[in-house]
């Protein structure tokens, strides 16, 4: 199910609602719970019926491996297990076939292909239960009941794309009886948030996703302008998709009087490649840095060893991004880049070229290195997007052979909206010799005015206070977006 769908807009969330505060109305809190975990499986159910027996199947075994953890029977074996089963679940359906696909071509072999069924989000509660697990071996988690341990796993706002949140963010809230009560405050901003969100995603990423599919399509005929626009609406289009996402989970979240950790905090807004992964998807960030840079030994082992254990965590992130060898260069670009960093930090502190706070150029060396970030990881996405490896390489190739007179007309045409296309021709200004480009050019202001300029959600949620004219704009832009959603599209995250 997705949240940007009637069923789930008229439907399902009207329902998790009211069922679950009528629950805790009547003190009934851990039938409340039980109902919202039962929503939470029809809403992972609904995209393949399939998938519910794996993540039941991983909660039963996850939840065995906790109790026993907790009553320390065996903890080394009983951790080693569970690590086990996780990652080999995640590999049989993610890797399995990536695998026998390159052995096939490494020795010439004819193993059959399985054609296994991705189920959505296994990624991201694999990875939050081996957290458990290993905070549960640490003596960092008390014990847990079966009712709220499968909540914190499979609480639906963030159970498809994330963010990967720890028990200690998210069971005290399951457990804090203040929270069962229907809060109006928290309804009202998380109403807000969830219709920013939405916007964010059904009438500016979806618009731009249409052109990108397009121009990936039929990258063979672009020219250098419109390589290099592509290149650019991908980078938007995932931006906005992610960031929608992001805010759309945490309104949901703010409905039911839970705080779902911060995800996305204006990542191209970044100076350098490091800010940028303290931004762009922070919870996987934080895991990989607790559960796999620091137990390689983190910084503490000298310079090389530091290097060599940072290209492990992002060859690693890009192997959980996708099973492709796309994505695996594309955790080895931003490795690569992210050493450098450190090298350029520790060679400035040494030869002591830092700019003082107030020195003339300052300011214009902040644009520059975020100008630079910005254009690394939008180039970088391209290995992201890309079906090969090969056509990436062509579509940078060619967005710098700096070769074409004219933005293609097909391109242009997918931000040609109704609703702005019929304004444009009531001035009757369909006809002028750049009207296909109308829309198209305040489409791309609007969206780069809101990732570079524009405060991101966690600076103003505390500001969103009701209000007539607050009320007035969530409700037109809602309408706005529920209006637009024949065109519903998935998120990019669905798929890792």
């Amino acid at each position: 199910m997705l949240f940007n769908s009637y069923i789930f807009i008229f439907l399902f969330l009207p329902l998790s609602l009211l069922g679950y505060f009528l629950l805790n109305h009547r003190h009934k809190y851990t039938a409340a719970k039980v109902f919202l975990v039962g929503m939470s499986l029809w809403f992972y159910a609904y995209f393949h019926i399939s998938y519910l027996w794996i993540i039941l199947f991983s909660i039963g075994i996850n939840y065995l491996c906790h109790r026993l953890l907790i009553k320390k029977i065996y903890p080394k074996a009983i951790l080693t297990g569970g690590l086990c089963l996780n990652i080999g679940l995640l590999f049989y359906y993610k890797y399995f076939d990536f695998v026998l696909e390159n052995i096939n071509a490494l020795f010439k072999a004819e193993f059959s292909a399985l054609g296994i069924l991705l189920p959505l989000g296994i990624s991201f509660f694999t990875f939050q239960q081996v957290a458990f697990l290993i905070d549960t071996y640490k003596g960092t988690v008390p014990c847990q009941n079966l009712t709220d341990y499968a909540l914190f796993v499979t609480f639906f706002p963030q159970l498809i794309a994330g963010p990967i949140v720890s028990h200690e963010e998210m069971l005290p809230q399951f457990q804090d009886l203040s929270g069962k009560r229907f809060q109006p405050d928290n309804f009202y901003k998380g109403l807000h948030i969830f219709v920013r969100g939405l916007a964010k995603k059904v009438l500016l990423a979806d618009t731009f996703g249409q052109a990108v599919n397009w121009g990936f399509q039929y990258y063979t005929v672009l020219d250098g302008p419109n390589s290099l626009l592509v290149i650019l609406f991908y980078a938007i289009q995932i931006y906005l998709d992610f960031s929608g996402y992001c805010d759309m989970a945490r309104g949901i979240g703010y409905l039911f009087n839970i705080r779902i950790t911060v995800n996305f905090l204006s990542p191209y807004k970044s100076r350098n490649i490091l800010e940028f992964w303290d931004r762009w998807h922070m919870t996987l960030t934080r895991f990989f840095t607790r559960y796999v840079y620091i137990p390689l030994g983190g910084n503490r082992k000298g310079a090389l060893r530091t290097y060599v254990n940072i290209m492990i965590v992002y060859l690693i992130s890009g192997i959980w991004h996708g099973a492709n060898w796309t994505f695996i260069l594309w955790g080895v670009l931003h490795g690569i880049l992210s050493v450098l960093t450190r090298l350029w930090h520790s060679m400035k502190k040494k030869l002591h070229l830092e700019l003082p706070d107030r020195h003339i150029l300052k300011e214009p060396a902040k644009c520059l290195s975020t100008l630079f970030t910005f254009l690394f990881v939008a180039l970088a996405w391209t290995f992201f997007r890309a079906d090969t490896i090969s056509q990436a390489v062509e579509m940078i190739t060619t967005a710098f052979t700096f070769e074409g007179e004219h933005i293609f007309v097909e391109l242009a045409g997918f931000f040609r909206l109704p609703e702005f296309w019929s304004i444009i021709r009531l001035l009757n200004l369909d006809m002028h010799p750049l009207a296909p480009y109308f829309c198209m050019v305040p489409f791309v202001l609007l969206a780069l005015f809101i990732i570079f300029f524009t405060k991101n959600l966690y600076e103003t949620e505390d500001n969103i206070k009701p209000g007539i004219l607050n009320a007035f704009g969530t409700a037109f832009l809602g309408v706005w977006c529920v209006l637009s959603l024949s065109g519903v599209s998935t998120f990019l995250y669905f798929n890792f």
